[in-house]
């Protein structure tokens, strides 16, 4: 439990404020609300995690790379009815957008998963 504190500081050192997945979607959270964009079905990434509606994975711990702007990230996933680990890497790709590769690989069904690119959407206050 010692190393909480310290997990939660590397998280918030690196992710600041609320990032979604399109620079269109942080335009509508600002002329609309945020809980709107999140109602639609669109994902959020925050210090604390990933989540939406049904679906949310919490960042457990965080561990930056010496060499990298990155950071490693183990999580626990939830949906309705499931849960699974997951480990992230979370590399700032420059001031505004943060790109995310999962060892989880996306549902070839339904196209999901925690990958991808995210951008920040500066003005948007956090859930």
């Amino acid at each position: 439990l010692a190393s909480l504190p310290s997990v939660a500081l590397a998280a918030h050192d690196f992710i600041k404020g609320v990032y979604l997945t399109s620079e269109d979607l942080c335009a509508e959270a600002k002329a609309d609300s945020l809980q709107t964009v999140i109602e639609a079905g669109n994902t959020i990434l925050t210090a604390r995690g990933i989540d939406s509606i049904e679906y949310n994975c919490e960042f457990v711990t965080v561990t930056k790379a010496s060499r990298a702007p990155a950071w490693l990230v183990q999580a626990v996933c939830q949906e309705p009815g499931y849960l699974f680990p997951d480990v992230l890497t979370i590399t700032e790709m420059n001031e505004t957008q943060i790109d995310i590769v999962s060892v989880t690989p996306a549902d070839p069904e339904t196209g999901g998963g925690n990958g991808g690119s995210y951008y920040l959407c500066d003005g948007v206050a956090p859930p």
